[in-house]
């Protein structure tokens, strides 16, 4: 059974910082690639970051130069490092894998809020 589990969530204030853990296990199939997308209130899902298994990056224009996502092989992890927290960034964040046959996983999401 696929597993995609975030954590690292939380209430933190305008400026600062958090760093999303997913951990995945039981994906039997290549990984195409790993991503984290966000839903806001009333808004619809969308990219945040994605990591290719070559190792290539690609970032919503929103978020570049604030965010970088990261993995650890080793414990089957990605990561999402965001600093310089915006209001406009509170949103439930998702872990995405997206395997061989273009299917996606999907984590149970885990809230963010950015505010003073």
């Amino acid at each position: 059974q696929v597993q995609l589990v975030e954590s690292g969530g939380g209430l933190v204030q305008p400026g600062g910082s958090l760093r999303l853990s997913c951990g995945a296990s039981g994906i039997r199939f290549g990984i195409n690639y790993m991503g984290w997308y966000r839903q806001a209130p009333g808004e619809e899902r969308e990219l945040v970051a994605s990591l290719t298994s070559a190792g290539s990056t690609n970032y919503a224009d929103s978020v570049k130069g604030r965010f970088t996502i990261s993995r650890d092989n080793a414990k089957n992890t990605v990561y999402l490092q965001m600093n310089s927290l915006k209001p406009e960034d509170t949103a439930v964040y998702y872990c995405n894998a997206n395997v061989v046959g273009n299917y996606n996983y999907w984590g149970k999401g885990t809230l963010v809020t950015v505010s003073s």
